[in-house]
Order: C-alpha cells, then structure tokens, then sequence
C-alpha cells in the first residue's frame, strides 16, 4: 500500500515529485501545503491544497516532503514545521527508481533524486537536498543539507556542495573543489578553485559575478574580487 504524503510548497517541483511518484508508486500524494491563501481549496494536477503550513497540525497521519526550490526557502519551512511539532522521523525521502545508490552511498531524509541521477562511489547526499534530472555526483562528493543541484550538472571527484548552495543548469565543478556554503553558481559555469560563502559566480571559468572574461591580464578595478581570488582564478584556468 502507498505511503501517504503532503508535499510542502505547491511548486514547479512539487508537481514533478507528484508525477514521479504516480508513474512508480509508493507514495500517494494526498495534499500540499501553501501559504498563498489564493490556492487555499483549490486543486493542482487533481491534488487538493489543503491549506497554509500552519494545516499540517491537522494532518498528522501523512509523511512531509518540502518541495521550495531554494535551500534557503527550504531551510525556513522546515524549521517552521519543526516550530510546529513536526519530528524529523516524518520527512520522506524521494528517489527515482531508475537512480541507483550503490552501498557506501547515502541520501538524507527530506531530499529529492530525480530521474537520470548518477552517483558513482561514497557519496553523501544530506537533509532537504534537491538534485535535478541528469545529474552527475562522482566518487566522494558531499552535498550538504538543503543544497541544489539543478539538472545536467557534473561534479569531479571530492567536490563538496556547502550547505543550501544552488548549483545552476549544466555547471560543472572540477575534483577537489568547494561550492561554498549558501553560494549560487551560474548556468554553464565551470568552477574550478573554491568558491566562497554566499558568493554569485558564473561564467567559463567561473569568477565573480561581474568579473571581465579572460585571464589576469584584462583585470580592471572594477572586478568585484580580492587578488588573490583572481590570481586563484587564472591558475585554476591554466592547471
């Protein structure tokens, strides 16, 4: 018999966990939780919003996954619900059935692997992960807890995803390199030094939103980076 379940956040992402979950069983998604009082009774894809968060007090049979697409929004909900009496025992936990997990590997309660993911050897997917279709997690890579990886992405080996850091479209992250914690890396991106907490980095190679393209020698007082962050930069371009 399928798990009941309320997905948390009636999101773009919450559909696609809905239609995962309803072409290969398991759960059944019995209702989400919004704030936006507008959707209050009403239904997405056949599935009725029961109410604001606040509702789940009123529900509590059904296991809870939080379906924001940011790991900080995530972040806030979930301590919102444990404001609210919800023990961590009752966040479930949404891989595809198609993704393997080999042994050594883990996945945190509350997170979501979509269709296409690979992990490869030990690696750690924490709490409230998100990791979008197509996704390549190699040998020894930590995501952190409410982190997002979004679709096409690929990790080197060892790379660590900090914590409630957004990994765009088709980034790729060389081995060994940090995503610091809360920081956002552009679509396309290709970072290979460590990039800082809550720092915005983009581009090929990846530096500092705004930064010129090109190496040190197109380097302008503008750039919003120390030296050495440049000088990181440029060597990690050349390796």
């Amino acid at each position: 018999m399928a798990t009941p379940l309320i997905l948390v956040a009636a999101s773009g992402l919450a559909r696609e966990v809905l239609a995962l979950v309803r072409a290969h069983g398991g759960y059944e998604v019995v209702g989400f939780l919004d704030d936006d009082e507008a959707r209050h009774g009403t239904m997405l894809d056949g599935v009725p919003v029961l109410g604001g968060l606040a509702a789940v007090v009123d529900h509590p049979g059904p296991e809870l996954l939080v379906c924001a697409g940011r790991g900080a929004v995530r972040e806030r909900l979930v301590e919102r619900l444990d404001e609210l009496g919800v023990a961590p025992i009752r966040f479930a936990t949404v891989v595809h059935p198609g993704v393997e997990v080999p042994a050594g590997c883990e996945v945190g309660a509350g997170s979501i692997v979509l269709a296409g993911v690979v992990l490869t050897a030990a690696v750690v997917v924490g709490s409230h992960v998100v990791v979008m279709p197509n996704v390549t997690l190699t040998h020894d890579c930590v995501l952190q807890d409410f982190s997002t990886v979004c679709a096409g992405v690929a990790l080197g080996g060892g790379v660590l995803v900090g914590r409630g850091a957004y990994v765009g479209m088709s980034a790729s992250v060389r081995e060994n390199v940090r995503v610091g914690a809360g920081a956002v890396l552009g679509m396309g991106a290709a970072l290979l030094v460590d990039q800082p907490d809550g720092s915005t980095w983009a581009g090929v190679p990846a530096r500092p939103l705004g930064a010129p393209t090109g190496f040190a020698r197109h380097r302008i007082e503008q750039w919003p980076a120390t030296a050495e962050t440049a000088d990181a930069v440029d060597e990690g371009a050349r390796a």
